[in-house]
């Protein structure tokens, strides 16, 4: 496969007029809910190898990440967990494909079934046909923990279900030079003509954020992008949502003097991280709601700019009110006499 390479003075992109955009129609599978409007001449990069962040609580289902286009390079959208549009729906993975002399984007969408994403090996459950990840009974979603990364302490609709995963690598296209070669079954080609929702709102505000930070471009990166939860900038620099807060920071462990008040005092370290974990789902499940009511009732962009800063202003009040509960905690924890041996930086953030 020929990747980009950097130091490319121009990367040769036309827009597909409209003649050629039907013929790149006939040339990909028919089960594809939308594609871009240009074609790229260059094949995108492989796909990284990245760790999956837990599962933020149950009903998120995983959207693996993509290498995505501009007008001037390719840019990695990592994976997220996502609140799917309504029970019972699954996601298509979008993917590139070859077809009318470039390669072409078709859209990932929600629906009742997986429907062919060019048989890319995104891992995580979407191994080429279908979806390993989890499956839907009687309104609930359950995870196979052998492919998700779930805490199985709070998450109770879990099975294990061990999956050989398909051929492919990590190829990110289908057809082409060097491409997967893949063709949607009967059953793919019936699901890709349901009924079908495109990306949520935070989808796509997850994708424009990796789109304006350089770190995620191949030019920047070269294929190696920051991906996962501790990836660096992958969202806006303020946080908007409690998915993009810094993952809760381990308190500095009691030390009195006296054991039985240190492990007391220990004890009520965990109990308020483990509230204060609650705390952050609970608001995030809350604004995901939001964003699907939003995305159904086809919102303004004025009325989505006012939640997003609504959902941004409660999440820092969210985050400022769990630092207050780490300080007022600390100074109760004190040794007798002052000390101030722990500061404020050494707790929760």
């Amino acid at each position: 496969m020929r990747l980009l390479t950097v130091g490319l003075a121009v990367l040769r992109v036309r827009l597909v007029r409209p003649l050629l955009l039907a013929a790149a129609a006939l040339c990909l599978s028919t089960t594809s809910f939308a594609q871009v409007g240009i074609a790229v001449n260059i094949a995108p990069p492989e796909l990284p190898v990245y760790q999956q962040p837990i599962c933020p609580g149950e009903g998120y289902i995983w959207t693996p990440g993509y290498w995505a286009w501009d007008d001037a390079d390719y840019y990695w959208v990592s994976g997220d967990w996502v609140m799917p549009p309504q029970v019972g729906f699954l996601w298509t993975p979008g993917y590139w494909g070859w077809g009318g002399g470039g390669y072409l984007f078709n859209e990932g969408y929600w629906g009742m079934s997986v429907g062919f994403y060019g048989g890319i090996n995104y891992g995580f459950g979407y191994f080429g046909r279908g979806y390993e990840g989890g499956r839907w009974n009687n309104g609930q979603f359950f995870y196979n923990t052998a492919v998700n990364n779930v805490n199985v302490n709070t998450t109770h609709n879990v099975y294990n279900d061990r999956v050989s995963e398909a051929a492919g690598g990590r190829v990110s296209y289908n057809g082409g030079n060097g491409g997967i070669n893949a063709h949607a079954t009967a059953q793919e080609e019936a699901a890709g003509h349901e009924s079908h929702t495109p990306q949520v709102a935070a989808q796509s505000q997850h994708a424009q954020a990796a789109r304006n930070n350089p770190q995620q471009r191949f030019a920047t990166n070269h294929g190696a992008p920051p991906v996962g939860p501790s990836e660096s900038n992958a969202r806006s620099n303020t946080a908007v949502h409690p998915r993009d807060l810094p993952v809760l920071a381990h308190p500095v462990t009691p030390n009195t003097g006296n054991p039985k008040l240190d492990q007391r005092y220990q004890k009520q370290q965990e109990t308020l991280g483990a509230r204060q974990d609650q705390d952050r789902q609970k608001l995030q499940q809350q604004q995901d709601r939001e964003h699907q009511q939003q995305s159904r009732q086809s919102a303004s962009t004025a009325n989505t700019q006012r939640m997003e800063q609504r959902h941004q202003q409660q999440t820092q009040q969210l985050q400022q009110r769990h630092t207050q509960q780490v300080q007022q905690m600390q100074q109760r924890q004190q040794p007798a006499g002052g000390g101030g041996s722990r500061g404020g930086s050494a707790g929760r953030h």
